[in-house]
């Protein structure tokens, strides 16, 4: 396909993508006067878009591509009947598991559920608290949290994060409350706070990055129920978009370009950036320059495009002669668990609690966000003294979708205890009996996912998009440490629930990737041998490029991964403030 030279773009700052990773570079350098140009893959939708519509999110997955057009391929470990493992990969497309997470403007941070936990110091230095790990890759983050900890009140104040302080074991310092009060909470909250206090747990509540009352042009939340995995039509959800894009289209200095695919960045005799080659709507071959670029597609899809990004200085992919590029993948470690309450069991006014729809559960445990505990029986290779290790953060939730819910009613057993599908009336019992007999809580554990060499991206030059361009080949090998912190916090979400009274009290815990959590790729250190980025996310091999979505990251932390990225962003967005203003 032949360039079009008609109507190519020119700006101070060129970003790819536009999530939470994108939006404070954009917000803070149209504000500071920079000319900012945003290229986002998909469309760009608005709160009339977002209305709460069932089957879009759970059935038609509306606000991400056909992976008939864009897929992946994901590669497992697999152990033949004599013992020996292997690597075998499958198509998206094939399995039907997808790993975008929304292609829109604002990215995924337009389906957020918002859960707005800091790192702690300890996350910042984990091979030095606790030693190497055999099997992995840990490195300390070459920033502190001190260095940190004024852009996450940076978000607090300008994305909007609603919460309360209190004293608990593992609070991180802060410089200030939230700027938000509390959303709306459940009565199941006060349940938490109780059993907790009962057993010696240290209920928390949860900071959400959702709006508790209308500031900065954007209503409040309005507690339909339907928070994760949907947009917000109130405006209340801090997005990249709502919080920050809006905001920098409004200065005059931000320019959005929807529906955008960038397929290449290109580079000079000099190897910096002279380029970005993309498709527009109409499938046309653009150019768009800048003194500056910004790569924050999202782990996987950043990894991606550097790889494709090849040159005479770069013949493995951009900023990646050290071969690091891809290396370093992370999601979140951990699992899920649930506690049945039966209405029959209870009175009329916890039945009536447990059937309230809207107000938010909040409560978090960050209790063992460090294990001490001499019966803990991880793997101690290595990780300090014994008995010791990182830990983690449980949260708990309710399903309120009832196409989610619905979801596993079509199983049963027989009598012999064996997983049957049910047909018919058996059926339709079942789904009558997860509407009306009982409701569930569920919790979600969060922790490491260990760096580790069987967790990255490469090309898969097999496999093309629907442009011809080769998809990224993510192989997800896990490392077994994370499972055992996860079985051990899972047992300890498990002991909440049996002091609630619930029933039917099961947790799983898996190597298995939660897709929307991933960091890594492009991590950030002090040697250029072993990092990609320096720490101001500037790449060592490539001046005039940065990288700032979560792939900056050299270990997770034990939260979702959101909320820091918005805030390295701000700290990151300063450092090229700087930079351009040296250009200009």
């Amino acid at each position: 396909m032949t360039t079009s030279q008609t109507n190519n773009l020119s700006a101070d700052i060129c970003i790819i993508g536009s999530g939470a990773g994108a939006s404070p570079i954009a917000y803070s350098l149209a504000n500071a006067g920079a000319k900012v140009l945003v290229l986002e893959k998909g469309p760009w939708l608005t709160e009339k878009e977002f209305f709460k519509d069932e089957l879009a999110i759970s059935v038609h997955d509306a606000y991400n591509p056909k992976l008939s057009d864009e897929e992946h391929v994901i590669e497992e470990e697999y152990e033949t009947s004599d013992g020996v493992s292997f690597w075998q990969g499958e198509k998206t497309s094939d399995s039907g598991w997808s790993w975008w997470n929304g292609n829109v403007v604002g990215g995924s941070s337009n389906f957020m559920s918002g859960y707005f936990h800091r790192l702690k110091p300890i996350d910042f230095r984990l091979k030095t608290e606790f030693g190497d790990i055999e099997g992995a890759n840990v490195a300390d983050w070459p920033i502190s949290y001190e260095e940190l900890e004024p852009y996450y009140a940076m978000v607090e104040r300008i994305v909007g994060v609603s919460g309360r302080v209190v004293d608990h074991p593992h609070q991180e310092p802060r410089s200030a409350d939230f700027p938000y009060p509390p959303v709306a909470e459940s009565p199941i909250s006060s349940w938490i706070d109780q059993a907790a206090n009962n057993i010696g747990y240290h209920a928390i509540p949860v900071p959400r990055a959702i709006l508790s009352r209308p500031a900065m042009g954007r209503r409040s939340c309005e507690y339909s129920g339907y928070c994760s995995s949907y947009g917000c039509s109130s405006g209340a959800k801090g997005s990249g978009r709502a919080a920050l894009l809006n905001h920098a289209v409004a200065s005059g200095n931000c320019t959005i370009k929807p529906n955008s695919k960038v397929f290449h960045i290109a580079t000079n005799s000099q190897g910096e950036i002279s380029g970005v080659h993309y498709y527009d709507s109409q499938g046309r071959e653009k150019i768009a320059t800048a003194k500056i670029y910004v790569v924050a597609c999202q782990a996987v899809e950043t990894s991606r495009l550097l790889l494709a990004s090849k040159g005479d200085k770069f013949p493995q992919g951009l900023a990646n002669n050290n071969g690091q590029v891809g290396k370093n993948l992370l999601f979140s470690g951990g699992g899920t668990g649930q506690g049945d309450f039966i209405y029959n069991e209870l009175t009329p006014e916890k039945v009536a609690d447990l059937k309230t729809v809207g107000p938010f559960i909040n409560r978090a445990l960050q209790d063992w966000y460090q294990i001490n505990d001499k019966k803990f029986a991880a793997s101690q290779q290595g990780i300090g003294k014994a008995g010791t290790a990182k830990g983690g953060t449980i949260d708990f939730l309710f399903h309120q979708n009832p196409i989610a819910r619905a979801r596993g009613t079509q199983w049963g057993e027989d009598e012999q205890g064996n997983s049957q599908l049910l047909w018919g009336e058996a059926l339709k019992q079942s789904m009558r009996s997860e509407f009306t007999r009982y409701k569930t809580l569920r919790f979600e554990v969060f922790n490491d996912w260990l760096p580790n060499d069987n967790c990255f991206v490469s090309l898969d030059e097999n496999t093309t998009d629907q442009w011809g361009d080769p998809v990224a080949n993510v192989r997800i090998g896990y490392h077994q440490h994370d499972l055992e912190v996860g079985s051990y916090l899972a047992e300890k979400a498990e002991k909440l629930l049996a002091e609630l009274g619930a029933k039917n009290i099961s947790s799983s815990v898996s190597g298995s990737p939660a897709t929307n959590l991933m960091a890594g790729g492009c991590r950030f250190g002090n040697d250029p041998q072993t990092s990609v980025l320096n720490k101001h996310c500037q790449a060592h091999e490539v001046s005039n490029l940065y990288v700032t979505d979560g792939s900056f990251m050299p270990t997770g932390g034990s939260v979702p991964y959101t909320f820091t990225i918005y805030a390295n962003a701000f700290r990151v967005a300063e450092h090229i403030k700087s930079q351009w203003q040296h250009y200009s």
